[in-house]
């Protein structure tokens, strides 16, 4: 589900909020002259996993221009971040920024770590080659608008022979003052010498023909940042989201769902590995995503939750699967509960109570796949 939040009160940011309510939090910063439409074409399946929460830049889509002002800093941007995020009831979340939207990202790595679960710095800097362009760019938008600038933006942006025709009304439309507020705080950005402080997991995604911040500048923060990870994408200008989807989504995803592993890990433990070993072996490519699925969302979430012990979610499920006839997972599960620590009088108990709110018929039969299953154990162990 999608939510386009009306137009701001004039004291906060404009954002638009995707996926579940109950998912890990995922923020989304743009880069300097674009929109929330920066993310089109990735934030609705990051939404999947995630609360995916995109955010406009003042003056920027829909976010009021107001709201920073001449000498604007990254800090009064992060600033306005964390209130977005305390509005939305979100204590820790995990961020992804593109240029200025990544150094606000660093900011708040550097300054707020109790905030950020995980970070991805995407077409960004530490630095932005000093503070005299940004300050002249300023000054040039001050006086002239941003028509002129706006029509350079394809070969800051791009490729040759590439565009988003909305992104580059979104530079042509945005407030210039708010406009050359965002460039003064680009030229007063260095969070060089705070790197080694940064202890959340750090993705860097370099687009390998950027101009405006070559993967030498995402090398340097991966180089600072312990446990950094880089990755590089062939043939992506400098809004990679946007030109390379598809490449920027997969590094995202192997950095942000560690529903999968996690899922993975508490799967073979209930299971057992004979089990999940047999399983992965037959997956196909067909059922690829049908794995994938159990593991992130099953194992991933549900299991993991410590709301309920592994043993009351054996009994649980056990009395679903009698329930519905699923007698082959009964005996995986009956096995599982054995290996979760419920005993074969325990086991036999939750199938009597089966009986009553399940009917006799389902009962009798899962009692008979329980009665084989313990004596294939029993023989096991003999």
């Amino acid at each position: 589900m999608s939510t386009r939040q009306p137009l701001s009160d004039g004291k906060s940011l404009h954002h638009r909020v995707e996926g579940p309510v109950t998912a890990p939090p995922l923020l989304l910063g743009p880069s300097l002259g674009t929109s929330t439409a920066l993310w089109d074409k990735v934030a609705p399946e990051l939404s999947v996993t995630h609360r995916v929460v995109r955010w406009d830049l003042p003056g920027h889509g829909d976010s009021p221009a107001g709201l920073i002002g001449p000498g604007a800093t990254v800090a009064d941007l992060a600033a306005l971040v964390l209130a977005l995020a305390d509005s939305l009831g979100l204590d820790r979340f995990s961020y992804a920024g593109v240029s200025l939207g990544g150094a606000v990202g660093l900011h708040l790595a550097v300054h707020h770590p109790e905030r950020i679960e995980r970070l991805a710095v995407i077409c960004s800097s530490a630095h932005f080659n000093g503070s005299r362009p940004w300050e002249e760019r300023a000054a040039l938008v001050r006086a002239e608008g941003l028509a002129g600038l706006a029509e350079g933006a394809n070969s800051r942006w791009f490729t040759p022979g590439f565009t988003v025709p909305e992104l580059v009304e979104d530079h042509r439309t945005a407030d210039p003052d708010a406009y050359a507020a965002c460039c003064d705080a680009l030229a007063a950005f260095d969070i060089r010498e705070r790197l080694p402080e940064i202890g959340a997991p750090t993705l860097l995604v370099a687009g390998r023909d950027d101009p405006a911040t070559p993967p030498a500048h995402l090398r340097e923060i991966a180089d600072a940042v312990p446990g950094a990870a880089l990755v590089e994408i062939p043939g992506a200008s400098h809004l990679a989201p946007a030109q390379c989807p598809e490449a920027v989504l997969t590094a995202l995803r192997a950095h942000f769902d560690g529903g999968a592993k996690r899922g993975m890990e508490v799967r073979r433990q209930v299971l057992g590995d004979t089990h999940v070993d047999r399983a992965q072996a037959r997956q196909s490519e067909f059922t690829a995503r049908f794995q994938d699925f159990i593991s992130r969302y099953a194992w991933g979430e549900i299991w993991t939750d410590p709301t309920l012990a592994r043993r009351e979610r054996s009994m649980i499920t056990l009395t679903a699967l009698v329930a519905h006839g699923h007698y082959d997972e009964l005996a995986m599960h009956i096995r599982a509960a054995r290996r979760n620590g419920l005993t074969p009088e325990e086991i036999g108990a939750v199938l009597l109570q089966t009986a009553v709110y399940c009917g006799v018929p389902a009962a009798n039969s899962a009692f008979a796949v329980a009665q084989r299953v313990l004596a294939e154990e029993d023989e096991a162990a003999g």
